[in-house]
């Protein structure tokens, strides 16, 4: 087996087709765009560049056919929060055999060991968690834009090699249509109509005012969590910049109290039912297929993340920014699903929001880490 670093245009064409090659008989593959996985490479595309690195490789047979890639990074904001330092990998893809499997984490493991490393955390991504995380080990159905889906004999390469769990993601499905529960719309029209209480849905003509009110909230609800570290303006910017062409404005919604910014939950509509005919390829046939798909409506939709100030945390506004997306949503008659994705099994509170909507289990991810 020869293992090789991408650095080229037919090594990084090679890089993006091995998935089309793995799951080409797999039902509920949903190909991630290509452009979307080589702008998490791009320094001009993503600013985790700026204070970290990355590299990639693929592995081919004695025959010259691909059959494994990889990729490890080093975020240098998050490597020396941990007992050790600590890098990622991710990007992960590999034919059923242990032996390539553990080729291509011993390659990711020393370039890491290389640059100061002591341990590796994955499979994540060399940006924020709400894409490419996580190793998909319950629930192998049909994928929302931005969640991993792999083989399940994934799971056995990454634990014999080494790999434990840190945490547990936990996804959870919310059926439109079914009615919350009396107790949940009592508090939550109650507290819609408290006095200095508003709730606001997003509108793209003032982006940048919800940017900022975004980060602010954010860095408050996260900041106690584990190895927090707060989310930049260029971040939210690049986020908001990717979601415009999903966005609904009308799913996104900011609460705030005597007009201080409080809560917000971002939802988009599920991208991968209309990306799943275009293979990953957005040129332009995929590009007015895209449009098409988009004009035709899916049926699914993905919280991508949600949060509160910690001060308001018991104030109701979560329940009552449900309210606000329900009063839309039913009379389109066009969505089934709201998928909560996803939550750290560390996350209670967020367990607990899920719980009390009337979300079922939905799926199962695992972020994990070796030390070396």
């Amino acid at each position: 087996m020869i293992i090789t670093q991408v650095k080229d245009k037919a090594s990084k064409k090679a890089f993006l087709n091995l998935a089309r090659t793995l799951y080409k008989n797999d039902k509920n593959w949903v190909c991630p765009l290509d452009n979307d996985i080589e702008a998490v490479f791009d320094p001009a595309k993503n600013n985790f560049h700026q204070d970290g690195k990355c590299t990639r490789w693929i592995l081919k047979d004695d025959n010259g056919k691909v059959i494994g890639r990889v990729a490890a990074f080093i975020n240098n904001k998050k490597a020396y929060h941990y007992e050790q330092p600590t890098g990622g990998m991710g990007f992960f893809e590999c034919v059923n055999d242990k032996k390539a499997a553990f080729l291509l984490f011993d390659t990711a493991k020393k370039w890491l060991q290389d640059n100061g490393m002591q341990a590796m955390d994955g499979p994540i991504n060399f940006g924020e968690n709400d894409n490419f995380w996580g190793l998909l080990v319950e629930g192998f159905t049909h994928p929302s834009y931005g969640m991993n889906y792999n083989f399940p004999y994934y799971r056995t390469f990454f634990e014999d090699y080494g790999f434990k769990t840190l945490y547990e993601q936990i996804t959870n499905h919310l059926d439109v249509n079914k009615p919350f529960s009396e107790r949940f719309t009592k508090i939550a029209n109650w507290v819609i109509k408290k006095p200095g209480y508003d709730f606001r849905h997003f509108e793209i003509k003032k982006m940048e005012k919800f940017a900022a009110d975004f980060i602010e909230i954010y860095n408050d609800a996260w900041r106690d969590f584990e190895n927090f570290v707060p989310i930049t303006q260029a971040t939210i910017a690049e986020s908001f910049k990717k979601m415009k062409p999903l966005m609904d404005e009308k799913l996104i919604w900011f609460a705030y109290i005597d007009d201080e910014p409080a809560s917000f939950i971002i939802i988009l509509p599920d991208a991968n039912q209309m990306l799943k005919p275009l293979n990953g390829k957005l040129d332009l046939i995929g590009k007015l297929k895209f449009l098409y798909y988009r004009w035709k409506g899916v049926s699914r939709m993905r919280a991508i993340v949600m949060g509160t100030k910690q001060k308001y945390q018991k104030h109701g506004l979560e329940s009552a920014i449900f309210i606000k997306l329900k009063e839309y949503v039913l009379p389109l008659k066009q969505y089934d699903e709201l998928e909560l994705s996803w939550v750290g099994d560390f996350n209670e509170k967020m367990i607990a929001i899920h719980a009390a909507v009337g979300a079922t289990f939905g799926k199962k991810h695992l972020t994990m880490r070796c030390t070396f």
